[in-house]
């Protein structure tokens, strides 16, 4: 005989026994997740001896180090299911966008929640190209690097540079419910923020290389497809009807449209984190660029094509293998945080990369990729590890087919990002019950309360974590200290 609803609905529960203090509590189970904040209500008197710093008596807190299984909020934009290697834009199989769709009209879907009609995306693509241009005044900013600056440094810079365009964009001085209220008004602004930094950012990233290339800017064309007008900018020297070549515009496209979003990644989880204060979009997007700068993230790409550099010929790859398992080796491009299984975007950008090279000639460095991912994938020390080729493997072999620079790689991850970053920025705005800043808590392991002593009475403390490391001096620095002058300290 079946169980009774009210008898289903109660099992869907978690029942905790607390063994210092002997009471069961009983936690709601809801869509397969937990409170974290439910366990406040479980607590227990102080043990003798036991740290005050615990707060034992407050309740329990929920450590999770790195987000492994911690999840900040409901959203309704991608899945991603890690075990099978599945990856769904709004419910919509990566694969099928990625051979159907163009990168501009999945943005519309991530941010809107639907495929648009024919109407809906000739509004939404002219109002991102329409605002594409950039106020006279950039010119004179990316001026300000130095010749050899990072393209990422210089683009995080820029995005940040840009909200000070837009008061009307800025919580600090427009009201702190500017984003949140959910009227018409309020979505205006939002969207026009969006159309902004989606149409910008290929213009603020073209103007990155140009400073790094020593060439004149220049102005976003008309009559051109997003990327076919982000590369425009990047190459046009003059030329009379300057068009991109179409394989290369195309593979650009979905290159932008498979790394347009992956859920809460640690750049997105940065945007969302800062937008949590109601700061304007585009310091939040800044800060989200930063994140994506770095190595473990937006950098993997240009570190697999450093590896294969270093790898050489095929015939190294062995050797490369067994350095990689005793630990002297790391194997860039490989394995994933989610997916244990395949990164469905590798298939894509795989199959993408046969008919980005007929045209550009193949990789001097393909046959050595694919020698590494053939022994990988027979090795059984990778296969017990589930470390299978991600999308950074393949996406590093396209981009330098076509020419870009390993340092401007992080740039053309971070351009499609944009559009994942706003769509997620645009739900926490307008959530139910508003937004409430992101303040994690802390298990404290820190010294306990202790007394100020005279510098005098001080014992010293040595090491390398225990004090500052001393810094090598040279050049001015090193003859200014040997010189004599009113006002020197004296150490």
């Amino acid at each position: 005989m079946g169980r009774s609803l009210e008898s289903a609905a109660s099992d869907n529960t978690l029942s905790v026994r607390d063994n210092r203090t002997g009471k069961t509590y009983t936690i709601p189970i809801e869509d397969n997740s937990i409170s974290a904040t439910a366990f406040k209500a479980i607590s227990a008197p102080k043990a003798k001896g036991e740290r005050e710093e615990n707060e034992t008596e407050k309740g329990l807190r929920v450590q999770d180090k790195g987000f492994l299984n911690t999840a900040v909020l409901r959203s309704k934009i991608t899945y991603i299911d890690g075990d099978a290697g599945i990856l769904r834009y709004r419910g919509y199989p990566i694969e099928q966008l990625a051979l159907q769709s163009s990168h501009l009209e999945t943005a519309y879907l991530l941010i809107y929640g639907s495929l648009p009609t024919s109407a809906q995306y000739k509004v939404f693509q002219g109002e991102v190209m329409h605002h594409s241009v950039v106020h006279a005044d950039a010119e004179q900013f990316f001026r300000s690097f130095r010749y050899d600056a990072h393209p990422m440094a210089i683009l995080t810079s820029a995005l940040a540079y840009l909200g000070s365009y837009y008061s009307e964009a800025n919580p600090s001085l427009q009201g702190q419910n500017l984003f949140t209220k959910g009227d018409a008004a309020s979505l205006a602004i939002i969207d026009k923020q969006i159309f902004r930094l989606i149409g910008k950012a290929t213009t603020l990233a073209a103007m990155a290389y140009r400073v790094r290339q020593g060439r004149d800017f220049v102005t976003p064309p008309t009559g051109l497809s997003y990327t076919g007008s982000f590369l425009y900018q990047m190459d046009h020297l003059g030329e009379t009807d300057y068009k991109p070549n179409p394989v290369l515009e195309k593979a650009l496209d979905v290159l932008f449209l498979i790394h347009a979003d992956h859920e809460l990644n640690a750049s997105a989880t940065t945007v969302l984190q800062t937008g949590s204060s109601l700061v304007d979009p585009y310091s939040a997007v800044a800060a989200g660029c930063a994140s994506l700068y770095g190595p473990l993230h937006g950098g993997a790409n240009e570190a697999v094509i450093r590896m294969l550099i270093s790898i050489g010929r095929p015939g190294n790859v062995p050797a490369f293998i067994e350095a990689v398992k005793k630990r002297e080796k790391v194997l860039s491009g490989f394995g994933h945080r989610v997916y244990k299984t395949s990164d469905p975007r590798s298939f894509i950008v795989r199959k993408m990369a046969d008919e980005v090279f007929e045209v550009t000639g193949k990789d001097e460095l393909l046959e050595t990729a694919m020698a590494l991912h053939e022994a990988a994938m027979k090795d059984e020390y990778f296969v017990k590890r589930k470390l299978a080729p991600n999308v950074d493997f393949w996406s590093g072999l396209i981009y330098r087919a076509m020419g870009f620079p390993l340092d401007f790689f992080p740039v053309l991850f971070a351009v499609p990002r944009v559009v994942g970053w706003l769509a997620h920025w645009r739900q926490m705005m307008l959530q139910d019950g508003g937004v409430k800043i992101w303040r994690p808590r802390q298990i404290y392991v820190g010294a306990p309360k202790r007394d100020y002593v005279t510098m005098e009475q001080r014992v010293p403390v040595e090491g390398l974590r225990e004090t500052p490391s001393a810094v090598a001096h040279s050049g001015i620095s090193k003859r200014t200290m040997l010189a004599s002058f009113k006002g020197k300290a004296k150490l």
